[in-house]
């Protein structure tokens, strides 16, 4: 006897299999999630310079496809160089030298500039916090001369934290060798993190080299597992997602870096003290959608304070400044660089980042934004297609004003009470004025008799 997979019996076991199966992986998950967990970790362990060289093919890919496409080929074809795969070969080998090189640029001019000017301030700052919290008081003690309980109250409560301090020190000082061991365990994650990176930068180059041929597998698994309709409605989903991520995460970076640069030469015309500190900590911040700004002009602006009271207008400039380059991004410097990469309102857009940052932390605020408008636009492509098949429009607005649809497929708008009130005020002048024409046509009828009769 030939076997056949469409036979009945043979789907009715693998449905059955595969039920079986899923209430397994199911109870499982319910009952033993934290070796689920363990395991996963693991192997994300073991695979962090693979998953990190793909992130760093992923972000460098726009950057090679502009080289390769606006600069190498046009540089061909004014050289009159045939097409080939000598010259595709060639043109991707420069196209990755120059993009790694870019790479490795930026990460040299980031980390100097932490060593130069930011790790500076930073010690400056820790030196002269005792200066710094003297000035502090001598201004509190100044604003609050004329208020003394608040003052007594503020008073204690500095005494209060700074015994605080003084115990947790006391408690750090004799486990000095915890002290060590956390400080080394911390420097065994920074190397094993320098180590990923590296491994990972390595990985990525050959991601690039061959980045098509990994596009057109998965393609070819597409098409081989699915029907060609399933297939080509995923790798368009898989297209869509792709523009969304790398439109929202390289435009915010780019438009990040920018503000950045602008703050830092807006601070250092103001004399803003701790310039290059409070640049880099709006332009990171910045990365955030809607909350970024001010989760960095806060601490900012309180850093400012702090550093020097006795003038406080410097802080209200700073945040001033803050405020016109926040509404230039958001106005003039986002739109242009991000347009409309996410098609989200700015009620999602929140919803997005108070989402998933409250899952996944900073990370999640950073691509919750680009994650949720991949799911709200499957949500809303399934809507529509339900839709279609009932015959039914899918603009929104459509139904804004319906109260019901009837069986043909009409739409009843629904009335505001407003437009029902003139309506009704309209009906009943209109039936006002019919009455009063039909008694004026009866009188005139009783007069036309009466003239008759006297006659």
């Amino acid at each position: 006897m030939k076997f056949r997979i469409n036979n009945k019996y043979f789907r009715w076991g693998l449905t059955a299999f595969l039920v079986v199966s899923a209430g397994i992986i199911f109870y499982y998950f319910m009952f033993h999630g934290s070796n689920i967990h363990s395991g996963v970790s693991t192997v994300i362990n073991i695979l962090m310079p693979v998953v990190v060289g793909m992130a760093i093919a992923y972000l460098l890919t726009p950057v090679l496809n502009f080289i390769e496409t606006k600069i190498m080929l046009p540089l061909c074809r004014k050289c009159k160089i045939r097409e080939s795969g000598k010259r595709n070969s060639i043109i991707r080998g420069a196209g990755i030298l120059v993009t790694a090189f870019l790479f490795v640029a930026l990460i040299y001019m980031i980390f100097s500039m932490l060593i130069s000017q930011i790790v500076p301030s930073v010690q400056n700052l820790i030196s002269n916090f005792d200066n710094y919290t003297t000035n502090f008081t001598v201004w509190l003690n100044r604003t609050l001369e004329d208020n003394t309980e608040l003052k007594d109250y503020v008073l204690k409560t500095v005494d209060k934290y700074s015994g605080e301090l003084e115990k947790l020190v006391t408690d750090i000082l004799p486990n000095t060798m915890e002290l060590i061991k956390t400080v080394s365990l911390s420097v065994i994650g920074v190397l094993h993190f320098v180590w990923d990176f590296v491994i990972g930068f390595i990985i990525s180059i050959y991601v690039l080299a061959s980045k098509e041929r990994f596009a057109g597998q998965a393609k070819k698994i597409s098409y081989a597992l699915f029907e060609q309709e399933t297939a080509n409605t995923l790798i368009k989903n898989f297209r869509f997602t792709h523009q969304t991520f790398i439109g929202f995460l390289g435009g915010k970076i780019v438009d990040s870096i920018i503000i950045g640069i602008l703050c830092f030469v807006g601070t250092s015309i103001m004399g803003t003290p701790y310039a290059a500190l409070v640049s880099v900590i709006i332009g990171f911040t910045n990365i955030i959608p809607f909350f970024g700004p001010f989760l960095g002009a806060v601490p900012c602006a309180i850093l400012v304070f702090i550093v020097d009271p006795v003038h406080p207008l410097n802080c209200v400039y700073f945040v001033l400044f803050i405020l016109v380059l926040q509404q230039f991004d958001g106005n003039i410097l986002g739109p242009k660089i991000l347009g409309s990469s996410t098609g989200l309102t700015g009620f999602w857009v929140i919803f997005a980042i108070t989402f998933f940052g409250g899952l996944l932390g900073v990370t999640g605020m950073i691509i919750g934004v680009p994650i949720f408008a991949v799911i709200y636009a499957g949500i809303r492509s399934g809507v529509n297609i339900l839709l279609r098949k009932k015959d039914m429009p899918t603009e929104t607005k459509k139904y804004e004003t319906v109260d019901y649809v009837d069986e043909e497929g009409s739409f009843h708008e629904t009335i505001p009470e407003e437009k029902h009130e003139k309506s009704s005020r309209k009906e009943a002048g209109f039936l006002r004025k019919k009455i009063e024409a039909v008694k004026n046509s009866r009188k005139e009828n009783t007069d036309e008799v009466s003239d008759s009769e006297s006659k």
